[in-house]
Parts: C-alpha cells; structure tokens; sequence
C-alpha cells in the first residue's frame, strides 16, 4: 500500500516537481506552455539535495558522498575536501568496458569501497547484482561476487559475506576462496536463505536478511520455507504466449512462510538454530547483535501484531530468555516506512543498555532498558510524538532525535541525556528537518526546509552550530521570481466530532478571491503516514492545476502519525471510516470558502490514496463530483497479510470491519464520476482489486471510466510516456467534469 517513487529514477524525476512562494503576481511570472512542460519543470524547480549517498567513515570524523560519479570525502573539523575514487579509466577486472556503479558501501576500516554493479531489480528494495571490492590503497579493483542478491563486507574486512540463489557464502581475501556455508535452499517458493520473501521486504522494510556479528565471527540469517504460501500470478500481456510471472504472497487469512533464525560460526562453518518460544503463526521481524558478541537479539509479534516479545539467544548454545514484553490493543510498530525509521529499538555499542520506542503514554517516546529488560527510565515525555533516534553516545550519554514537539506539520532536532534531563533543541529554523548523524555523534547534515524556503543543508556539530552551508538553492529560487508559483497555504477547523485537522490550499496563480474555483483534492491518507508537512513543496502537477484555474487541497486525516496515537489508531478494524469522513469534512470547510465553488470538487490519489477516492466517493456520494483513483485497494480481503492485518486485525476477529471497509458494499451509491486506472503487472496492489470493484459497479448498474496499463507496475506508468499519458487523461477529466469543458484537445493529434 505504500507508493513511493524511487530518487534518481525516471518517473520519480518527473514526479518531484515544484517550489515555493516569493509574492510575485502570477500574471508578470512566465507560465507552463503546456502539462509535458510543467512537469519537466521539476528537474529545476526541485532543485540540489545537497551530497549525494553521504556514508560517514573513519568512525564518524569524514563523510563521503558522490559527484558524478566520483566519490569525494569531507573531514567536517578542518573542511578539507578530498578526491576519493573516480571511475574515469577503470574497467571492469578482464575486460575493457568502462567500470560503473549502482551504489557503494565503506569497509568497516574505511580502507576499502564495495560497489554493487549490473542491477537486476526484483521487488521494491530487492535486486541480483555483482559486487566489487575496490583498495584504496593498492587502487586495485577485483570481483568479490557475482549474481549476488546482498554482499557485504565483515566488521574486520577479511571476508565478504555473501547471498546467492537462496545460499550462504563466505569469500576469504587470504584465500581467494569462497566458502559455501548453507546448501539446504530449494526454490523460491520453497526454503530459501538469507533474503526475504516478497511480503517481509515489502511490509517490514529490508532488504537484507542477514547481519554480520561486530566481531565477524558469526552470519545470522532468516530462513524461510514458502511451500503453504498462495501462489499469486500477473502477466503484462505481452507476446504470443504470454509469461506469467509468479510471486508466493499471502493474502489477508491466508498461510504464511515459516521463518526462523540461524547463525553461523563462519569459521567453523557449525550452524545453531534459534528458536523462540513461540508457538502458531508468528513473525520474526527484526535481530540486533547486542554489545555482548555472542548475544542476539530477537524480535517476535504474533500475527495480530499487538504483542511483541524481544529474546536476546546466546548463539553459541541457544540458550535464551525474554527480556522485553510489549502489547498493545491496537498493533504494536517496528519501524516507519513513511517517516524513514528502520527501527524502534537501539542497541549502542560499549553499553549494556537499549532503548526502546513506544506509544504505551499515548506517545511515541523512548524507554530506556539494562541488558536484564528492567526499564530505568523514559527519556522523552509529552503530549507529541518523538519521531526518530538519529543518534546515540554512550559516553556523554546523549540521545539526538526529531520530533513533532512544537506541531504536527514541523519535524525538529533535539538532544536529550538518557536520564531525561537537559533536553536542548538543535534546530532553529521552522519547517521540516531530516537529520543524518555521524556514528559518533560529533557532525550531522541537516537537510531543511519550509513552505517559504527551499531546502538547505548543513553541516553541524553535535551543539547545533553550523559548519557550512552545503546547499541554499539559490537556482530554486532564482527560478521561482521569473516563473509563476502558487504556494501552499495551511488552514485548522474542527470537525463536526470536534477533532482538529490540518491541511493546506493552493491557489490559483491569477487568484481572483471574487471568483469562485473549483477544487482538487490530493490526498493519500494511509494509517502511520503523513501527507501535509511545513515544507518546500515539490509538486508540478498541483502547480499545473493551479495554473489552469483550480484549487489544490490536502489534509493530515485521522490515521496520520505525529498527532498521538489516539489521533492515529482510531482508524484500526475499519479502515475508511474516518479517512474519508475528514476528506468529506475537509470538503464542507472549504466549500463555505467565498472563493470555492463547492458543486465542483473532486478527489484523486494514489495506492492508499486511490482507496480513500473510491472510499469516500461510495460512503460520502455528492461530495465529490469526480474521483480518479490511480491502483486503488477496493477490498481489505486481497490485500497482503502483514499490512492488512496489522491494522485491520485477523480476518477471524473482524469479518464485520472488512466488510464495512470494502467498496463492493457501498457500490450501489455511486452516483458520481469515477476514473480508475491500474496495471496488469503491479504486485503490490493486485489488479483484482479493481477488476471486482467493476463487476459489483456493473451489477450494480453503475458506470466507470477504465484505464488499463498492463506493462507498468504498482501507480502504472512504466516511462515518461506512459507517465505524461496518465496525467494528461487525468487532467481531461477534471476539466471535462469539473470544468464542463468538452472541447478538449485529441490526445492522439499531439
């Protein structure tokens, strides 16, 4: 259900689109000649995001970071730059193509660069590649494996740990040979080592399923056996004899992979299993090697979610205990794919502490724990969320974070001591930070911004102090004084439940508030996301709509993250109801605007934004008077298991919720004009969705305008023609329906 464009990629280039305000009229601004236009925009209006795949090295003291394709290091004390590694004259070891990258990670000594290379993407995070380890110092380049799914080099640098075709290898530097250290994988929709399988790297956020020990001694590894998953099925239509591609993912009820934990003594090559007390249908989420080197941690959460257990094994004998319990009547976090958190649980070297991330206050907040699972104290405490850890010391006894203390729509940057007291706030200006530490907690890069500024970024010591300006994106709004923009503005109201939301409007560039506009709402709206922040904005397509006379909207729903949990969670087994009751709401409060024309409003997203469209069009008809819902989830029950269940609960618990959640019960209410648009080949929101919404419409003797794009994937467009043709039709149905306008270009003339 997540959507998200890929940085870098062709389609999230052209996705990535406008900035903001300077007070200018639109009218002495040079405007989009036409859609293709303003959203080619967005590769000048998004403007630099400072250094690129920034890695810290040598413990914390440099940072590394990519330009064009060289690699250059910045030590932040004396702000000496340095040129690392360039590709110009390398080639690939025994052959004379040009060598080139898809990214790079640091040797734990900092003396060596492995680079992954030749891509070949399998799901979201998940691809085969062939690495190479390139010294530093001998400037030599050489082979460490190939057709690969993960490599990674160990702690101490001597071995390269290895994953391929669901096996376990180990390749020695003083041997020159490589190690087979698991040979028990069968097939993909069997038993298969060290990778995740298309439900656990999609909806608990790695890619990687397996993690070096700090002393390099030992490989712990997920093993998962596929064989009782349903087999799901998906063809682009293409050819004589289509292919169809196959994928083991389990739908809402159905089994799940059978998953445990192994470590290896690398050495030894001897295998121990680690297996928690735990009986039924469970999943392991998360490991974490503790400070102690033959402890590991593990999470557990039972299927519903609301019950997570953390054992630390001795993985010597296996040998284990609980040391941690949380429960909860909702669902229980492990991480935050919307707001960047990979984890809710931190565990310092040199410490024989953790910390742990909870909302048992109401908040998100941070416990402190001692290696026995006795709490000692919470760290952070109030009536807003703490976001994310950024960085942990264990000598000053420091935890840096970013919260939503001072608003829901900021995230700001803080230091705490792990006792609670001295909290120090880092950042200064308002708006949305993103904060990327070093290790030792000595430097951080800040990347900010705000409606009224493009993003900046810093480089700061551990007071806050800033070193240097790395990026203030002059261009951005060098731009923005010559080129018509309309900046979003925020509005609050009530609903009539009494619960507070915030959103934003954006204008049109001619404003006339004599005038009355139609309005578009762009919404998402999924449980734990966020949609409306104090931040730069970066949209072309609004700003093309606001060109074109229309008012652009959003709105921070219930359901949302970083207004508490009851904020949050009020959405869990029935998912919907809310969400599109604040869009409905949403809609009334800016119909009494004078400058709304409320008879002529529409609805539109994407994944979950697309269900919130087609939701809130068949339970709230006559809000909206057009929806266009791009790869919508239409019923709960064909959706994944892991996310589903985690806010709607197990089929068994709550067969009334999915019910009430499923657009097939509302489809006799349609009775406004609705653009559905999906493909064949997306694995993620699965094309039944759309294709049974369509059949309970038919029966129900409605109509729907259909848009079939077999080839892309999950959002449909699959390149810049498939994107420009997406946006085109959509933006001729807002106009024919909302604008009344039936003289139209041919899409087909161009």
């Amino acid at each position: 259900m997540k959507y998200q464009f890929v940085r870098g990629s062709l389609i999230g280039m052209l996705a990535l689109g406008i900035v903001l305000p300077l007070g200018l009229m639109a009218q002495s601004k040079q405007q989009y000649g036409s859609l293709a236009e303003a959203l080619r925009s967005g590769r000048s209006l998004y403007g630099n995001q400072g250094p690129q795949s920034v890695n810290w090295t040598n413990g914390g003291n440099k940072y590394s970071y990519i330009d064009n394709d060289q690699i250059h290091s910045l030590d932040p004390k004396t702000l000496q730059e340095e040129l690392i590694f360039k590709s110009e004259g390398l080639t690939f070891p025994g052959t004379s193509k040009s060598f080139d990258y898809e990214s790079f990670q640091w040797s734990h000594d900092s003396k060596h660069l492995v680079f992954k290379t030749n891509l070949r993407k399998i799901y979201r995070r998940s691809g085969i590649s062939d690495y190479y380890i390139y010294d530093l110092e001998s400037k030599q380049l050489k082979q460490a494996a190939k057709d690969a799914r993960t490599a990674e080099l160990s702690p101490d640098g001597s071995k390269v740990g290895i994953e391929r075709g669901g096996n376990m290898f180990a390749y020695d530097f003083a041997t020159g040979k490589e190690q087979q250290l698991t040979s028990d994988s069968t097939s993909e929709n069997g038993v298969f080592n060290g990778h995740y399988d298309w439900v656990y790297e999609e909806e608990f956020g790695q890619e990687q399923a397996w993690n070096w020990s700090p002393d390099s001694k030992y490989m712990a590894f997920w093993q998962f056996d596929e064989h009782k998953v349903p087999d799901f099925q998906m063809t682009n239509y293409e050819g004589q004899h289509p292919d169809n591609i196959h994928i083991s993912i389990p739908q809402v009820g159905d089994a799940n992979p059978t998953v445990k934990i192994g470590v290896i003594d690398v050495a030894s090559g001897k295998k121990v299993w680690l297996t928690p007390d735990e009986t039924g249908d469970f999943y392991i989420p998360r490991i974490y090697w503790t400070s102690n080197p033959d402890v590991l941690a593990m999470m557990t959460l039972n299927r519903a979610q609301n019950h997570l257990k953390l054992y630390f094994f001795n993985v010597k004998t296996g040998e284990h205990h609980v040391v941690m319990e949380e429960q909860n009547s909702t669902w229980v976090a492990i991480f935050n794919f919307y707001t960047n958190v990979n984890d809710m649980i931190y565990f310092p070297e040199k410490s024989k502490e953790f910390f742990w991330v909870s909302d048992r206050s109401g908040y998100y907040h941070i416990y402190r724990y001692n290696y026995d699972g006795k709490l000692i104290n919470q760290v952070t405490k109030g009536n807003w969320d703490m976001i994310k850890v950024s960085g942990i010391d264990p000598e000053s006894k420091k935890i840096y974070y970013l919260s939503a203390e001072t608003s829901g729509l900021d995230q700001q940057f803080y230091s705490i001591k792990f006792d609670g007291s001295d909290k120090t706030k880092l950042s200064t200006v308002a708006g949305f930070h993103d904060i990327n530490m070093s290790p030792n907690t000595k430097y951080y890069l800040d990347s900010y911004s705000n409606v009224n500024t493009p993003l900046h970024v810093t480089l700061n010591d551990d007071k806050g102090k800033i070193l240097k300006t790395l990026e203030d994106n002059k261009g951005v709004s060098d731009f923005i004084n010559t080129h018509a923009y309309s900046a979003p503005e925020f509005f609050n109201f009530k609903t009539a439940d009494g619960t507070s939301l915030d959103g934003y409007i954006i204008k049109p560039f001619n404003f006339d508030p004599t005038k009355k506009y139609p309005v578009v709402m762009t919404v998402y709206g999924g449980p734990e996301s966020h949609d409306v922040f104090n931040s730069f904005s970066a949209d072309t397509w609004q700003q093309w709509l606001a060109q074109n006379g229309y008012i652009v909207a959003n709105v921070n729903n219930r359901g949302i993250a970083n207004y508490g949990s009851a904020f949050m969670k009020i959405v869990y087994k029935q998912l919907g109801k809310y969400e599109s009751n604040d869009f409905a709401e949403t809609a009334g409060y800016l119909a009494k605007l004078p400058f709304v024309d409320g008879s002529k409003m529409a609805i539109m997203g994407t994944s979950y934004g697309g269900y919130s469209t087609t939701f809130t069009l068949l339970t709230h008809p006559g809000v909206f008077k057009v929806g266009i819902a791009n790869s919508p989830v239409t019923d709960w029950r064909l959706y994944d298991d892991i996310y589903t269940e985690r806010y709607m609960a197990p089929l068994a618990d709550n067969e009334n919720g999915y019910k009430n959640s499923a657009d097939m019960t509302y489809a006799a209410n349609l009775k406004d004009h609705l653009l559905l648009i999906h493909s064949m080949s997306d694995d993620n929101v699965h094309p039944s969705n759309t294709m049974q919404l369509l059949t309970a419409l038919t029966n129900a003797n409605k109509d729907v305008d259909l848009r079939i794009y077999p080839p892309g994937a999950h959002g449909a467009a699959y390149n810049w023609e498939s994107y420009i043709l997406i946006q085109s039709v959509s933006y001729q149905y807002l106009e024919r329906y909302l604008k009344g306008n039936c003289d139209l270009p041919n899409l087909n003339a161009k």
